[in-house]
């Protein structure tokens, strides 16, 4: 996989980032982890401690003859609060924050691009606080996250936090999944 087919996004919580993105047209895979911080192989449980300053983030391998990188931006953003800062809904904390790691000049600028797109459209209210940082070390997450949701349809966060995102994604983006 080269640079150029790698997407790094922290959105809040890992399941439901991921869930979303699961269902993009091109998408090859989606592995939830953590980025951004200053310990060397965190744990579930440090993290939501918020010890040692990473976020729940994925990694998106995806076909860009198939969906674009400003694409997934698109739908990054649409899919989470970016004007939240160190919070998404009930899950609060620095390991929620809004990001994205560029992994070379060409998405540096593609982020900054759709940015202004949604300030110049005034898609929010309030101001957009996502972080644009250049891409840190990936750490998977422990096994059982990934594919949260698909493994655990009746827990009640999957229910009544993720199944809506991936349904109002679904109704915009139908186009996309």
């Amino acid at each position: 996989m080269s640079q150029h087919d790698k997407a790094l996004f922290g959105g809040g919580c890992f399941w439901c980032t991921e869930a979303v993105f699961l269902r993009v047209r091109g998408v090859t895979a989606v592995v939830p982890g953590y980025a951004g911080g200053s310990t060397s192989s965190p744990s579930y449980q440090a993290v939501c401690r918020g010890d040692g300053g990473h976020i729940e983030v994925v990694e998106i391998a995806y076909d860009p003859a198939r969906v674009s990188y400003a694409d997934l931006l698109r739908v990054f953003f649409a899919t989470h609060d970016p004007t939240s800062q160190d919070r998404q809904g009930a899950d609060a904390g620095i390991q929620y924050r809004s990001v994205v790691f560029y992994q070379d000049e060409m998405q540096h600028r593609q982020v900054q691009e759709v940015i202004a797109e949604l300030v110049n459209e005034r898609v929010y209210a309030k101001p957009i606080v996502t972080q644009v940082l250049p891409a840190p070390i990936f750490w998977p997450a422990e096994d059982y996250h990934h594919n949260y949701f698909a493994q655990h349809p009746e827990q009640g966060y999957c229910n009544m936090v993720i199944a809506p995102k991936v349904a109002a994604f679904r109704k915009r983006f139908f186009c996309l999944a």
